[in-house]
């Protein structure tokens, strides 16, 4: 299906790039926390803030139509009998065309055609597709381009006065996840909703399971294990006519600047779970990890496996690992040490008191998008942005740590680190892709 856009659609934001950006985010939410609701609050709140719970519909626009980012559209409408798809975004036209399309299909097969409503004029493609979507007449926005675009996007929204589903990570840098955590103050002040893309927080079996490790049945949290080892994922090699720039935003998942490595980029799941064992993230890590198996050039700069041991406030140390390596064995698990117990978030507890869930099976995908329009129309929104900026951040503390081999404390990552991945500029022509990172050669910064 071709998609007819205006000259206007296709034109470039002027070059200013994610770290002038970020420069002025912060600053300008914190202005907007003190001083209370801006001019463009004040425009935003009849609809937003006081009305939104009383919606017959919520119009949805998408920002990033690969395929979690589709997905993540399809669930809000199986979330929801009064949601609506109106608006797509995305860098690349036949992404756009693949998950229009896409989109389409599978709503049609689940019984909701007629609740994908996404005319020529609200689709978008390039730098500001982002910014497009956003002022498109939608309620809700759903982010899901390459992590490395989730601040800016997100202060984008909130500051239109959206409310916000991001997919994780969302950041890539301790830059972006200060910029995050700013940005969701600042929805909390507007009444504005925001839900991350970590399901496990929205599982019953997880959260009945969390529930009861924090209530003591295994006693004293001493020491927990997470993984998410397993194979290889989808690549992407070089086809003739891309600039370096438009290869490296399609191989994302292979570029640091743009996915986190994968210790950020999937591994932030089992540490988010381990953040909420242990009521807040790590005080300080130490890591290892390197690039055996994946060493082409379509692997990009990351790396292939990490380990790392995170110790929190109380004294308990967590074993992470996580790997992406062919005909190696697979474990995608987090448990929890306790001092009378041990307990498997996913609903099992042995020990003194033993547990295991066996309540309500529900898709957390959809669960997750349930949550969030729920306490939306409700008028007690949720906001998850500082938590899940805090889980990303303990990840991207986890890679500084094994890309320079030094022990990284929580509060220097937190409060000091000035690392900035971002590109010089946002334009597809020439990008160096930067080294891989050598444990004690790779400075702290």
């Amino acid at each position: 299906m071709s998609i007819r856009l205006h000259s206007s659609r296709r034109r470039l934001l002027p070059h200013l790039t994610r770290r002038d950006f970020l420069k002025t985010s912060a600053a300008a939410s914190a202005a907007a926390l003190a001083g209370g609701c801006a001019m463009g609050d004040r425009r935003e709140a009849p609809g937003v803030l006081h009305a939104a719970h009383r919606l017959e519909r919520i119009r949805v626009g998408l920002i990033g139509c690969g395929g979690r980012g589709r997905d993540a559209a399809l669930d809000a409408l199986k979330a929801d009998d009064n949601t609506v798809v109106t608006a797509l975004g995305d860098l690349f036209q036949d992404r756009l065309d693949e998950g229009r399309k896409w989109l389409t299909e599978e709503a049609g097969k689940a019984g909701k055609a007629e609740r994908v409503q996404v005319t020529d004029d609200h689709c978008f493609v390039g730098w500001d597709a982002y910014q497009n979507v956003i002022n498109a007449g939608v309620h809700l926005v759903i982010l899901a381009t390459p992590p490395h675009f989730r601040p800016q996007h997100l202060h984008a929204a909130i500051s239109t006065g959206k409310h916000v589903f991001m997919e994780k990570p969302v950041a890539v840098d301790p830059v972006g996840a200060r910029s995050v955590i700013a940005s969701s103050d600042l929805a909390a002040r507007k009444g504005l909703a925001i839900v991350a893309g970590t399901q496990r927080r929205h599982d019953p079996a997880y959260v009945e399971t969390m529930k009861r490790i924090q209530e003591g049945w295994i006693g004293d949290v001493v020491a927990g294990q997470c993984y998410w080892n397993q194979g290889p994922l989808w690549v992407k090699k070089r086809e003739p006519g891309w600039s370096d720039m438009e290869w490296q935003c399609r191989n994302w998942l292979y570029f640091t600047w743009l996915s986190g490595d994968h210790i950020v980029e999937q591994h932030v799941h089992n540490l988010d779970v381990m953040n909420w064992a242990l009521g807040g993230p790590p005080l300080k890590c130490v890591g290892m990890g390197g690039r055996q198996s994946r060493t082409a050039e379509e692997y990009g700069n990351i790396w292939d496996h990490f380990a790392c041991e995170f110790e929190y406030a109380n004294g308990a140390r967590v074993l992470s690992m996580c790997r992406q390596v062919q005909g190696a064995s697979e474990r995608i698990s987090e448990r929890v040490v306790g001092t009378r117990g041990v307990a498997n978030p996913d609903g099992v507890i042995e020990g003194r008191r033993k547990y295991k869930y066996e309540g309500q099976r529900v898709n957390p995908y959809v669960q997750e998008h349930r949550d969030l329009i729920a306490s939306i129309r409700s008028g007690r929104p949720l906001n998850e942005g500082r938590r899940i900026a805090e889980s990303t951040l303990t990840a991207i503390m986890g890679r500084i740590s094994a890309y320079t081999g030094r022990e990284v404390q929580w509060s220097w990552v937190m409060n000091s680190s000035a690392l900035d991945l971002t590109p010089p500029k946002y334009e597809f022509g020439d990008l160096a892709i930067e080294p891989v990172a050598v444990p004690g050669q790779t400075k702290l910064v």
